[in-house]
């Protein structure tokens, strides 16, 4: 099974800024901002669902190999659970 990799896109070169005018200070922080948090998003949503099948793909493994069992598995992710809250 070939190992995926995730090549990071290159972004677009935006228009050279003229003077910044006094009042769009602010404004042109917030889409900064904006615009990141959404690249942050997107990437989550990229490896999120990656990062989720090879978790379940070695629970499947450990389980085949009989390396431990099912309630194992379940304790594990109560564990994780709790400690997320």
């Amino acid at each position: 099974m070939s190992v995926k990799r995730i090549v990071p896109r290159k972004r677009a070169q935006g228009r050279v800024a003229g003077r910044a005018k006094k009042g769009s200070v602010a404004k042109g922080g917030d889409s900064g901002l904006s615009r990141r948090l959404q690249d942050l998003r997107e990437q989550v949503d990229i490896v999120l669902p990656e990062m989720t099948a090879r978790i379940a793909a070695l629970e499947h493994l450990l389980r085949e190999k009989q390396l431990c069992a099912r309630q194992d598995l379940i304790a594990a992710r109560q564990f994780v659970r709790m400690q997320e809250a």
